[in-house]
């Protein structure tokens, strides 16, 4: 059975639950907004509840009214007015169900944390920024400044001190450091046609002038044959047209590129959470900041895998366990989600590690790392450094 169709037909009004015969609609839309936020205040655990299309009388009997399926259409669009007037972000879904052959509406709002959840801006000259309302049996109050001020320091006292957050990588004691091997890239696949083409380029245009034709494609050949080996053919081409060749490569070998950087000369970086409290950190996200270099590569997603011949695409879920990569100008930023964390025991930051190929021209330099771990229930967020040593 349909659990919000059993909620609708045999629930009765509570602090979690409201009933409505009417749909909001354009002109309700402040009271829509003062119910969302008193539900999502009430003092209670688990989602709430708007049942619409049900009339309740003096008895408390239920009486179901259909509501037309139009007042739901997205104007207005409910649950994004709540995410728009409300903070923190809410979570609000609507569900149209069948009752006892009538349609009802069934809005559901998520299990709610983060309390008190206040208007985020001014809707109504009797709906302000700041204005927070809460739910208690089936009647709504609005909340004085010691009420708020009581659930912020309750909220306080219950989080998790950033000073029991612990980052870094993983080893017999969590290290801050970390060294990394560099690598040749002028062997990069892209690199080592670009080098050959460049030697064509410059003898074909030593030879041009010369203004001997015959001559020219003679020692044209040799060459070829030298630079690529005699298994592959000599095609005539112009100095331009190798230029052209030349500003393809990056394209045309970028499958090969990104094997030789982030599969055969890669170095996986991943980093462990260690939670000191005796309290888990809930809805947790790491984010990092490092330096942009043309010789400090990261990849922005796991590379194509090279089967029968040709490069393939990862599966979907292979790329969504990788973390999120973003290059933006002078940085690279990363991100990842990583939920809730227990306390008591280091847990992997990544569940694919991040990858990455260094240059030898970086060799003997260092590298520092930003990151900040921002959670739910963390009085602020853990940052701190760490440090590449290539």
């Amino acid at each position: 059975m349909n659990s919000l169709a059993e909620i609708a037909r045999s629930s009765t009004p509570s602090a979690a639950i409201h009933f409505r015969a009417q749909a909001y609609g354009r002109t309700g839309i402040q009271g829509f907004l003062r119910d969302v936020l008193a539900l999502a205040n009430a003092s209670v655990t688990g989602p709430r509840y708007i049942v619409v299309g049900v009339e309740l009388d003096e008895q408390g009997q239920k009486r179901m009214l259909s509501v037309d399926r139009k007042d739901f259409s997205g104007k207005p669009a409910y649950p994004e007015l709540a995410n728009g007037h409300i903070e923190p972000p809410i979570q609000v879904r609507y569900e149209a169900v069948m009752v006892d052959g009538k349609n009802l509406g069934v809005f559901e709002i998520d299990d709610c944390q983060e309390r008190p959840y206040m208007m985020r801006i001014d809707y109504s000259e009797t709906l302000r920024r700041g204005d927070a309302y809460r739910r208690v049996n089936e009647s709504i109050v609005k909340m004085g400044r010691r009420e708020l001020q009581s659930q912020f320091e309750k909220n306080f006292r219950d989080a998790v001190s950033a000073a029991n957050i612990e980052v870094g990588f993983s080893g017999d004691v969590i290290h801050k450091d970390r060294k990394v091997i560099t690598w040749d890239l002028e062997k990069l696949p892209s690199a080592i046609a670009g080098a050959k083409l460049r030697e064509l380029i410059e003898a074909k245009t030593n030879r041009e002038s010369t203004g001997d034709g015959l001559y020219t494609t003679m020692v044209d050949r040799l060459t070829h044959a030298r630079v690529f080996g005699s298994d592959d053919p000599y095609e005539a081409r112009t100095v331009e047209e190798l230029r052209a060749e030349m500003r393809q490569l990056e394209r045309q070998y970028r499958d090969h590129d990104d094997d030789f950087l982030f599969e055969k000369h890669a170095s996986n970086l991943q980093l462990v959470i260690f939670n000191q409290s005796d309290e888990p950190i809930s809805d947790a996200s790491l984010s990092l900041t490092l330096p942009s270099h043309e010789a400090f590569r990261v990849a922005s997603q796991l590379p194509r895998t090279p089967q029968n011949g040709e490069f393939v695409e990862r599966s979907m879920n292979e790329q969504a366990d990788y973390p999120t990569v973003t290059y933006r100008g002078a940085s690279i930023h990363v991100t990842a989600k990583l939920g809730d964390i227990p306390g008591g025991a280091p847990v992997d930051a990544f569940r694919t590690p991040l990858r990455l190929c260094v240059g030898s021209e970086l060799k003997g330099r260092r590298v520092g790392i930003q990151y900040s771990l921002v959670a739910r229930n963390l009085r602020e967020p853990a940052t701190g450094r760490l440090r590449l040593l290539f």
